[in-house]
């Protein structure tokens, strides 16, 4: 594992090297997640975080289950009760 430093900078803003930046797949205007866990400060691009929901959801149905089409099935019965 590579360390790397970084300064903050006023207001808060920390610079993320562009080799790390380069790696993550990361451009400017990337929208990025934080979140924080341990102590530490973790940063994700909002579509790399997005794959890592999916890739979780995905482990806990049947193959071939489309969860949209099922979403909607299941608000159309709520809504046909309602």
């Amino acid at each position: 594992m590579t360390v790397h430093y970084a300064k903050m900078s006023e207001g808060g803003r920390l610079l993320i090297p562009a080799e790390l930046r380069r790696t993550l797949g990361m451009a400017p205007g990337t929208d990025v997640v934080l979140d924080l866990a341990d102590g530490e400060l973790r940063v994700r691009a909002v579509d790399q975080a997005v794959a890592r929901a999916q890739a979780i959801v995905r482990r806990y149905l049947p193959d071939a289950t489309d969860v949209t089409e099922a979403f909607l099935r299941e608000r159309r019965a709520a809504a046909a009760t309602e």
